[in-house]
C-alpha cells in the first residue's frame, strides 16, 4: 500500500523569502497528525503570494505528486496580493463553495472580520483543495469545521481511503447498504 500524500501550501510573500517562519503551514501538518491514523506524508512548499507559482504548485502536488488533498494557508483575504482563491478557481474543474461557506460562518464566531475572507475549495482530478485563513488558531477553527467532509469526498473523486482518528475528529461516511 503506498503512502498518502498531502499537500500543504503556504501563500506568503515574507514566509517565502524568510522573513519569518512559517507557523501555518506547520499547524496544519500538526492537525493532520492529529487527525489521521493513515500513514501520510506532508508535500510541503512555501510560496509567495504569486497566482502563477501558486497555480503551478497546485498542480505539481495533484498531477505530479499525487497529492488526495492540498491544504492552502494564506492569501485568501480582500489584498491586492491575496489571490489563493483565483489560483484554485483556476486549476480546479469543479469548485466545493461549501467548504468556504462553512468555514466563514465558524470564523464569525470568533472575528467579526471573517467576512472578508475569500476562502474556498475545488476538485482538481482526484485531488482536493482546500483554502485557508493564514492565522494559526483559525487554520484549526476551519480543519475541523471541514475535514468531517474531508474523507468522503476524497471518495467519492476515488482517492485512498483516509483512515481518522475518532478520538480527535468525527467524520461522516455513509452507511454501507
Amino acid at each position: 500500500m503506498q503512502t498518502i500524500k498531502i499537500g500543504i501550501i503556504t501563500s506568503s510573500d515574507r514566509a517565502a523569502a524568510n522573513v519569518y517562519e512559517d507557523i501555518s503551514g506547520k499547524e496544519i501538518i500538526n492537525t493532520m497528525n492529529e487527525y489521521l491514523k493513515s500513514e501520510w506524508d506532508p508535500v510541503y512548499k512555501v510560496v509567495p503570494d504569486e497566482q502563477d507559482v501558486l497555480e503551478k504548485t497546485m498542480i505539481e502536488l495533484a498531477d505530479q505528486e499525487g497529492c488526495c488533498l492540498i491544504v492552502t494557508t494564506g492569501g485568501t483575504g480582500p489584498a491586492l496580493r491575496d489571490v489563493t482563491p483565483e489560483a484554485t478557481e483556476a486549476v480546479c474543474q469543479k469548485m466545493m463553495p461549501g467548504f468556504g461557506e462553512l468555514m466563514r460562518q465558524v470564523s464569525l464566531k470568533y472575528v467579526p472580520t471573517a467576512i472578508l475572507s475569500r476562502q474556498t475549495a475545488g476538485i482538481r482530478n482526484q485531488s482536493l483543495i482546500i483554502n485557508l485563513p493564514g492565522k494559526p488558531s483559525a487554520i484549526r477553527q476551519c480543519l475541523d469545521a471541514v475535514f468531517p467532509a474531508v474523507p468522503y469526498c476524497i471518495d467519492l473523486i476515488e482517492g485512498p481511503f483516509l483512515e481518522h482518528n475518532p478520538e480527535v475528529i468525527k467524520v461522516f461516511r455513509p452507511k454501507k447498504k
